[in-house]
């Protein structure tokens, strides 16, 4: 009920008004049945513009964190995020990918769309990162297509550490549904699900025009981070 209050009447209007998102390929989302929408993930305020637009409900994997924040301001976050059906996975440790695994399944279980980052984690410099194989184990073991999906100009209005985003007309697109039936039976093999994820990432960087990165983003942006924090020891 909130997940519709939120979309219909609240947050959804506001925000077609403010952004006045460009819809493509809206066409290629089916009206029915289960799929996997396997997008880019820039910033923020990709988990709110996708779903906006959407005729239909579609439920995200997110981050834990975003329900194990401290304070007034965390309960709140982990409210909406519950609210809003979101499903909390924790990235850390050997079973996470499992953990994640699971819950992706069981949301296509209940014929509804599954909203995938295979890069894991918002790209903190705009470019477009190696993706991780769990969405073909979940495209494979369910059986259903993967749309792809590209957010367009998001980046730029709320990168990664601005708090408020700027008020700028974005674009969604969407590209024709994939089908890896011809790899029914081999979501256990390793290869099969690397070549699965990398033809998914190349149909989102056809349609979000990136430069691709062929690396988990993750590891670069820890690397980042160590820089930053050799820089800062050297200053001192």
């Amino acid at each position: 009920m909130f997940y519709h209050l939120l979309k219909h009447v609240l947050l959804g209007p506001l925000l077609r008004l403010l952004f006045r998102p460009r819809i493509e390929g809206l066409e290629n989302i089916p009206e029915e049945g289960a799929a996997i929408i396997a997008g880019n993930h820039l910033s923020f305020s990709d988990h709110f513009l996708m779903p906006a637009i959407l005729k239909r409900r579609i439920t995200f994997l997110a981050k834990a964190e975003y329900f194990t924040g401290p304070g007034v301001k965390g309960r709140l976050t982990a409210a909406f995020f519950r609210s809003a059906g979101q499903i909390p996975v924790d990235r850390s440790g050997k079973n996470a990918g499992q953990a994640a695994l699971r819950e992706g399944l069981g949301v296509l279980a209940k014929d509804e769309l599954l909203g995938i980052y295979p890069e894991g984690t918002r790209s903190h410099d705009g470019r477009l990162y190696k993706g991780k194989v769990g969405v073909a184990a979940m495209a494979l073991g369910a059986g259903v297509p993967v749309v792809p999906c590209a957010m367009v100009g998001t980046f730029e209005i709320q990168p990664p550490g601005k708090k408020i985003p700027k008020i700028r007309r974005v674009t969604i697109r969407f590209g024709a549904p994939m089908d890896f039936s011809r790899y029914a039976g081999l979501e256990g093999e390793r290869t099969v699900l690397r070549a699965v994820t990398d033809e998914i990432m190349y149909a989102i960087l056809e349609l979000s025009g990136q430069e691709y990165v062929d690396r988990y983003a993750a590891e670069v942006k820890a690397e980042v981070e160590e820089e930053r924090k050799k820089a800062r020891r050297r200053s001192r």
